[in-house]
Formats: C-alpha cells, structure tokens, sequence
C-alpha cells in the first residue's frame, strides 16, 4: 500500500519574493482561499495569496472529492447549489482534466429512522427545486444490482457531482495565478500588521505587505491565528483516514453511503473509500476550552466520534503548540509547513472488509494508497464566513466542517464580494462569527 502523493516531498511552483503591498491578501491555499483569490483578481483587485506550505496540500488535497448538495443544511444549500454551476464554469477554464462529473450522490436507508429524515430533507431540497428524490427499497436495489445488501430504501441527487481534489485545486491556483494573482508557497503570515486597531497588512516570515484587507482561509490553522491577536473561534479539527483502490467493474457513476461506507468512483476507474459517519478527534487545550459550545453536537450524536488523549505535536491543538507570539518570532505555521496525520491503517483494513461485504462480487480490491486529513469544523457544522468585528479590514473563511471542497468556489465568490462589498447573493445570518458569543443557541446543521 503506497502513501497519498502529497505525502511526498512537493516541489515549490509558486515562489517569492513577496511585493511591498496589495489590495487584498488572502491566507491559506486551499480551496476556499485559492478561490477567494481567484474571485477577487476578477473583480479587478490587486491579490496575493500566501501559503505556509504547498497549495492544496493539506485537507482541500485529501477529501473525498464530493461535490455534494444533498443533505446540506438549509443556509448552506444555496451557496452549494451556485457553486455547481461555478465548478462547470471553472473546469472549462482550467488548463488540465480535472475529472468532473455529474453522476449523483445516494444515501442509502438502512432504518425507518434514516427514511423519516431523508424525506424531511427531500422536502427542503423541493422547496429549492433540487431534483433529490426518494427511491424505494426495490428502486434502490436495482440502481446498485451487485449489492449484497438490501436497504429501506434510498435519497440520491442526479445532479450532484465529483472530481479529483489533488488535481483541482492545484488547476484553480493556475487558473489564479494566469489571472494575475500573486502566490508564493513556503510563506508563513506570522500576523496581521495594525494600525490604529485596524488591518494595515501582513507580517509574513519573508517581509511585511501593506494591504488594508485580508482573507483568512487557513482551514485547520485558523483559530490558532485568530488566538494570537485575542480572538477566540470554537473551531477544532478532526481526522479522517481515506484510501483508493486499484480500478474496479463499475458500480455507479458518482457517489454512495451507507452508515459504515462511503465511495465514489474516480477518473482512473477505481473507487475513493472512507470510513461512514465516525471522526476521529486528538484532545488538545482547546478542545477542554470549547468544550461547552460543543455540547449539543455530542448530546445528539455521542457516537459520532473516537478520541485520542492527546494531540500529537506541532499540530494546531497540540499540548506544546505555541499560542501566542511576536512577529520576530518563529510561529507554529513554520514549524509544521504541511499537516500531514497519518491514516488509521486498522480502520481502513475493516473499511476494505466493509466494502467488499457490500458488493461480494468484486474481483480482490486492491488499496493503492492511503492517506488522512484534518477537517476544520464548529460547533454547529457550519462555516464562519463573516467580518472579523475585533479586526477591522480582516474577513473569516474557515470551519467548512468537511464541506469545504465542493462548496469552495461559491463560497471564494462570497467571500470575495464580502471583500469588497458586492452583492452576496445570499444571506449569512447563519454563518456569523458572532452566534458563539451573542448568546444564541447552537442550532445543529443536518445528520443527513
């Protein structure tokens, strides 16, 4: 079994030095700040986009490569829904096959209780004419005829999609950098530079740049960032193991779930595999310090996660990972250039046993990778995307709790006109920094 490719040592394609000033700088080079940049370069804005390490290298490189509308929560479905015509839009402009396809996403129901809630999001999904639809345990079976078991039935988008995240993003930072924007990998922000109590530009370990607005897109790294100005964001990561097989017989165009397995279909004719429903998360200080506002997640599904005692070092919420420091200081952002956890091997054996027990048939299935991420999430399974109120000039892009990828363009979009005051298209009640400290309530993004 070979290790995930960005498990390798990564060229550098995007180096400095770094420019004096810019209009916008944009943190992080995944998908969510790759296409924040790209979005602002084309609304005619000066960009620079800094990565610690590699672009995409990181989780916007290791997801599942689901381009998923189906079971989202109700606020983030129409930036989900946009950012489908977005990904055919980008895919025709980028210079290389990304390997997008619109062949639908089935949740399978193995209980009366997963129907119950499947319909009910069927009914979401009619309320914005989404073609999800409900198909029986008959209908079900014949859509997927080598299972080898029989469900209650199942929900599946025709209209949902996939690609190769490890060739996407990349593709979206040329598309960027063709179009003017200025990215430079192995370029750590140590902070912001303020002036008067606003953002006047970026400390970064190469040189200051003077820029009155910045993203921060950092993914797992963002609340850590935030910490050393004084800000507190009750964001955590969670780890994921994923493999791919060795090409197989066809078993559907997209993607499927079941409560232990999930799988897509790749662009080389084998299957992108991840353990169902359970994370795994490293307990670190900030895991005891959110503890509270993550309460009602725990309360409603306590067995949505394993936990490991400690979080291994250097990683954001690690025991010894600094959480304050000057900007002549080494930062924990150039300690740990690529976050790279090792998979579960022990879960993804049992998640190859899963697999083949679902479609018996199959010739051996052989892993030829395997490799895991770290997932930025919230609380409530929603993303921050808002104005940074203790920061004037600073705008929040992070916690897409495992949604990052597929909704990446759309929200690069809005969070660019966040940027420079266009219209959102979209309302982001639902996504502001303040619910955590206002006193509102947790409300709890779909289990579907």
């Amino acid at each position: 079994m070979s290790a995930f490719p960005f498990r390798a040592p990564i060229p550098q394609r995007f180096a400095g030095p770094v420019p004096e000033a810019a209009d916008v700088v944009v943190i992080g080079g995944g998908v969510i700040g790759v296409s924040t940049a790209l979005y602002l370069a084309r609304s005619g804005h000066r960009v620079v986009l800094l990565e610690k390490g590699r672009i995409a290298a990181e989780q916007s490189a290791r997801n599942w490569g689901w381009i998923r509308q189906q079971g989202r929560d109700p606020d983030e479905l129409p930036i989900m829904m946009e950012a489908i015509g977005l990904w055919q839009d980008l895919a025709a402009d980028c210079s290389v096959d990304i390997g997008l396809h619109q062949g639908g996403v089935t949740y399978f129901a193995e209980t009366e209780k997963d129907l119950s809630g499947f319909s009910n999001w069927q009914s979401l999904a009619a309320d914005h004419d989404l073609d999800t639809r409900m198909l029986s345990s008959r209908e079900a079976a014949a859509m997927f005829p080598d299972m080898g078991q029989r469900y209650k039935g199942a929900m599946v988008t025709p209209s949902d999609m996939r690609a190769e995240p490890w060739l996407a993003v990349p593709a979206l930072a040329d598309l960027a950098a063709a179009e003017g924007v200025d990215i430079i990998e192995n370029c750590a922000v140590r902070c912001l530079d303020l002036a008067a109590g606003k953002v006047a530009g970026v400390v970064t370990e190469m040189g200051r740049i003077a820029a009155p607005r910045v993203v921060l897109a950092a993914g797992a790294w963002s609340s850590l960032f935030l910490r050393n100005h004084g800000v507190s964001l009750p964001q955590l990561s969670v780890h994921e193991s994923v493999l791919s097989t060795a090409p197989l017989p066809h078993l559907c165009e997209g993607a499927a779930a079941d409560s232990k397995v999930a799988f897509r279909r790749r662009a080389d004719g084998g299957y992108t595999l991840a353990p169902s429903g359970v994370t795994e998360l490293f307990i670190g200080p900030d895991a005891f310090r959110h503890f509270g506002k993550y309460l009602p997640q725990l309360r409603a599904n306590p067995l949505g996660q394993s936990y490991h005692l400690a979080s291994p070092k250097d990683y954001p919420d690690g025991w010894g990972t600094k959480r304050r420091w000057t900007a002549d200081e080494q930062t924990p952002f150039e300690r740990m250039r690529i976050l790279d956890p090792a998979p579960n091997i022990k879960k993804l054996d049992r998640l190859v046993e899963d697999f083949v027990a679902l479609f018996p048939a199959l010739p051996e299935v052989k892993v030829t990778a395997c490799w895991a991420g770290m997932i930025d999430t919230m609380p409530d399974v929603v993303p921050v995307v808002d104005h940074c109120t203790e920061l004037p000039g600073l705008v929040i892009g992070t916690g897409m709790s495992g949604h990052g990828f597929g909704i990446g363009p759309a929200m690069g979009r809005v969070l660019a006109a966040l940027v420079t005051g266009d219209p959102l298209g979209h309302d982001l009640t639902r996504f502001r920094a303040a619910r955590f400290t206002d006193g509102s309530a947790i409300r709890l993004g779909p289990s579907v």
